[in-house]
């Protein structure tokens, strides 16, 4: 079975930029294939990877849900509407050279993502046993581990900015896992975009009052930045690069 290693944090911390440099640091280690999983609704992990989503799970399910009564029916004469299904879904499944990628995305329109959800969980169900590690970039929170969603977690990363706030969300998350009883084997705190790599005395007060396990820091890097803003993947950072230096230091502590 596949060791899952989830990445989680507050909105806008960089956990879905650190998640693609996991998965690249990973591939290199020639510990793949890796299965990537964008379970964020707004997800972008296939931009920081540099692979193109021709159809999320989400955008499936709405196909086959309007099969029916639609006047172009996609689903070929003699197809059971199943077998359609799960066709399509085995599509969904992107391939690159040292990891595939499953995207999660949302239906159209109003409502909650609780079908999506268990497509999603369907779907990790059926590939779990395929890969040697599984990395799940999650939504802001922990929706989809405290759901049952993700098939067990081996190793919990939490992303926070260098904020009290931020680490008193992901305090609240390492709590959340707690209380679920998810027992994962290691879990621990990256404080990512540190001006110089250093973190003031108030963001370590904050994680020590939070009783978090830090992990390391990654420094602010203006060059993920310029990436971003010209649509590069982050994943194309230069080898000298000093988050990809100190990633790489961060997960080769890591028990994977």
């Amino acid at each position: 079975m596949a060791h899952v290693i989830a990445v989680a944090g507050k909105g806008g911390v960089g956990k879905t930029t650190l998640c693609g440099l996991l998965i690249q640091y990973l591939c290199e280690q020639k510990k793949g294939p890796v299965l990537a999983v964008d379970a964020d609704a707004n997800s972008n992990l296939n931009e920081v990877l540099g692979v193109e989503v021709e159809a999320t799970l989400g955008d499936i399910r709405e196909e086959i849900a309007q099969a029916e009564i639609s006047k172009n029916n996609p689903i070929p004469p003699g197809m059971s509407k199943a077998d359609y299904a799960e066709y399509r879904f085995n599509s969904a499944l992107i391939e690159d050279d040292d990891f595939d990628m499953l995207v999660m995305g949302r239906t159209q329109g109003k409502g909650c993502y609780c079908f999506v959800n268990g497509l999603l969980q369907a779907q990790l169900a059926r590939l779990q046993n395929n890969y040697p590690y599984i990395v799940v970039d999650n939504e802001a929170g922990m929706e989809h581990i405290s759901r049952g969603v993700l098939p067990g977690m081996q190793t919990a990363i939490l992303v926070s900015d260098c904020s009290r706030r931020g680490i008193q969300a992901v305090g609240r998350i390492a709590h959340l896992i707690e209380e679920c009883n998810m027992h994962p084997q290691q879990i621990g705190l990256i404080v990512n975009r540190a001006p110089n790599g250093v973190l003031n005395e108030g963001t370590k007060e904050e994680i020590e009052l939070q009783g978090l396990n830090l992990l390391g820091v990654i420094p602010q890097d203006e060059l993920v930045y310029e990436f971003d803003c010209e649509g590069k993947p982050t994943v194309e950072l230069p080898e000298d690069s000093p988050v990809r230096a100190a990633l790489k230091e961060i997960v080769a502590k890591l028990n994977l």
